[in-house]
């Protein structure tokens, strides 16, 4: 390990874990106009006077690439109606990879501090975004403008049926707010980090869920309009299959090396490796039912169900998970905010279950 990144390394951290130093606050004091009101949004999302400095110098790059992450989930599902899911991939990874690169580089060699991380993180989105662009001015390209008949119509069947895998997103910053609140109220700093990473991985195994929904979505909504019952069938049971295995596989490596996760995020303190394996494991518990459920709602829109796919992301992303991250640490304990999740997927998971099994026993799914 060089001498840089072991400087930028320890900075990195003690920036993160302990910020007590004035000096932090000068990269916002360079912006006398800011795009975004940063302050009042992170403190709402819980940041206080220790950390509130640090993200605002973290956002200082991201504030502005903010349209550009939305943009490219919308290229990326072009992309991959029209023949080009590699190219929509590569997009994706080239953006994923320069970001961890660009984290060493800025972070560690260039000695940025947390302003590093941003940097790279809004760079390689930009990155992304060019790539997915290109395809444009591909010759195997076959999107063009056009207006559409009956805007109304199609706009309303979009949003009902869309809505709900649109929500699983939005619900994971409404989770991320009330976490980061109920932590600083029962587990200070030192508990918000470990979540840090435990988002993070969250976050990948949320998107392994999405990817098997949105490999199995296309192909049961066109069997499921060509009355095609038993394709349908064989591809629910993969789907089913995959998701098995791969909630098996994260929760085993989850459980098995929580210690091992913290340090592939951070160069933890003492006092994260104290209390990281028993927040971790509580919480990773939610792995064994969480794809199930992610993968449901995309189930249900391609059988044409958008009510209970809406219901499934609605109940889990807010109403369910909500009540119990404020009801159960007053109950039981600030140890107990870590099982919110669990449950959450548990008490869904059953009503999932139900669904599948009623819907999957009528032999025209209608």
């Amino acid at each position: 390990m060089s001498a840089a990144r072991g400087r930028g390394d320890k900075k990195y951290a003690d920036q993160l874990l302990q910020a007590r130093s004035p000096e932090l606050q000068s990269p916002q004091r360079h912006l006398a106009v800011v795009i975004f009101w940063d302050g009042p949004l992170l403190k709402f999302f819980g940041a206080d006077h220790t950390l509130l400095p640090l993200a605002r110098t973290y956002m200082i790059s991201v504030k502005f690439t903010v349209p550009l992450f939305l943009f490219g989930q919308f290229l990326a599902a072009f992309l991959r109606n029209d023949n080009a899911p590699g190219k929509a991939t590569a997009a994706v990874l080239s953006g994923g990879v320069f970001n961890i690169f660009g984290d060493l580089l800025f972070v560690f060699v260039l000695d940025m501090g947390i302003f590093g991380a941003g940097l790279a993180t809004a760079l390689g989105q930009a990155l992304s975004i060019a790539i997915l662009c290109t395809h444009f001015f591909s010759r195997k390209c076959t999107l063009r403008l056009a207006r559409p008949g009956r805007q109304a119509d199609s706009l309303v069947k979009i949003i009902s049926t869309g809505f709900s895998t649109f929500f699983i997103d939005i619900a994971m910053g409404i989770l991320s707010l009330m976490f980061n609140n109920q932590i600083m109220a029962y587990g200070g700093s030192t508990a918000l980090a470990v979540y840090g990473v435990i988002i993070n991985i969250n976050t990948l195994v949320q998107a392994c869920s999405y990817g098997i929904g949105q490999a199995a979505q296309p192909l049961i909504s066109v069997n499921f309009g060509a009355g095609k019952t038993e394709r349908i069938r064989q591809t629910f049971f993969w789907s089913i299959a995959t998701v098995a295995a791969m909630s098996i596989l994260w929760t085993a490596v989850a459980m098995a090396f929580p210690l091992l996760l913290i340090n592939l995020f951070m160069r933890p303190t003492k006092e994260v490796l104290s209390i990281a394996p028993a927040i971790m494991r509580s919480y990773f518990l939610s792995f064994l039912l969480l794809p199930l459920n992610i993968y449901s709602t995309y189930y249900f829109q391609a059988i044409m169900r958008p009510f209970a796919s809406f219901l499934v992301s609605v109940l889990r992303g807010m109403v369910i998970s909500g009540l119990l991250i404020y009801i159960l640490p007053p109950l039981f304990g600030a140890g107990a905010l870590w099982a919110a999740m669990p449950v959450t997927e548990l008490l869904t998971a059953a009503g999932v279950i139900l669904a599948m099994v009623r819907y999957n026993k009528r032999p025209d799914f209608v």
